[in-house]
């Protein structure tokens, strides 16, 4: 049995698979913000309760908001701010008894899509996560893939590609948290496309709101999602010409308008080195399960 945990920073949740991927239990509990100490306990009484309803021992895996450094074994870069510095993986081996592998959580979405969900067998795939933030992970012949400084798949920190007038205003009026500006997720997180529209139309409304006004053929949220869609486009455009990877999955709430299926592949065309590109970009197959279930096949088949 593989025990996996989503750590978010709004919900911990742990999920039990059999080796064929069947889902044996599945459980969630708010985080305990602010506090390592109680993310720990939360942590070790979800892989107890999974264990107790299932009457088996599981190997364990733990996807993070975050990494951990290959030079101090400590995570970095979560906005869960209170696990940055600290020896988690370790901390959770000596409370489990077990080692526990940890992996950033867009990189157990990219897992678990490539193991048994819409990348299933294909050899190099690229996942986003556009949600409140936008990262992307990668996985490679289903392993996750962390990079020599743990950093592979911060696409979402690097600067947007093709930058037209507007775009390099937009840059200066919504800096990143990270401190720097024009970072990819400022504009192609649900965040992003919410900011945006309110700078069109002087309304803040919610992601969701906005693409319920699509279905009105509202003029204003039409203009959003074109932008967002082209700004997308250009963003999945570069990562082809770094990677070239056999498919990108979406995941995260943006994941869920179904148009971005039907636009993204025709718009990425015209970035591509070449311009040649058929590239597949499909949406999650287990959807917001897909981190979790991820974290579990941290630990393959043998």
């Amino acid at each position: 049995m593989r025990i996996g945990i989503d750590l978010g920073g709004t919900k911990t949740e742990v999920i039990a698979l059999s080796d064929a991927g069947e889902t044996l239990f599945r459980h969630r509990v708010p985080t305990p913000r602010n506090d390592y100490a109680q993310t720990l306990q939360a942590i070790v009484d979800l892989v107890r309760l999974a264990e107790e309803k299932t009457g088996q021992q599981g190997s364990g895996g733990l996807g993070i908001p975050g990494t951990l450094s290959p030079y101090s074994q400590r995570v970095k870069n979560a906005n869960s701010t209170w696990l940055n510095g600290q020896p988690l993986d370790q901390d959770l081996a000596r409370l489990l008894a077990r080692e526990v592998r940890i992996a950033n959580d867009a990189n157990c979405l990219a897992v678990s899509e490539a193991v048994d969900g819409a990348a299933a067998g294909r050899a190099l795939v690229f996942a986003v996560i556009i949600g409140t933030g936008s990262g992307a992970g990668i996985a490679i012949n289903g392993v996750s893939h962390a990079g020599g400084n743990g950093n592979a798949g911060e696409w979402g920190h690097n600067p947007l590609p093709w930058m037209d007038e507007d775009e390099l205003r937009y840059r200066e009026e919504v800096p990143c948290y990270c401190g720097q500006k024009g970072c990819i997720e400022t504009f192609v997180s649900g965040t992003g496309f919410a900011s945006d529209y309110q700078r069109l139309s002087g309304k803040r409304l919610s992601g969701a709101e906005i693409v319920a006004l699509l279905a009105q053929q509202d003029p204003v949220a039409e203009l959003a999602i074109s932008r967002y869609e082209l700004r997308l486009a250009k963003s999945l455009a570069q990562v082809v010409n770094l990677l070239d990877p056999d498919m990108i999955v979406l995941g995260g709430g943006m994941s869920n308008v179904e148009r971005l299926y039907q636009t993204l592949p025709t718009l990425m065309k015209p970035w591509v080195f070449g311009r040649e590109c058929e590239t597949p970009v499909v949406k999650a197959q287990h959807g917001d399960s897909s981190g979790v279930r991820g974290a579990a096949w941290l630990w393959p088949l043998a």
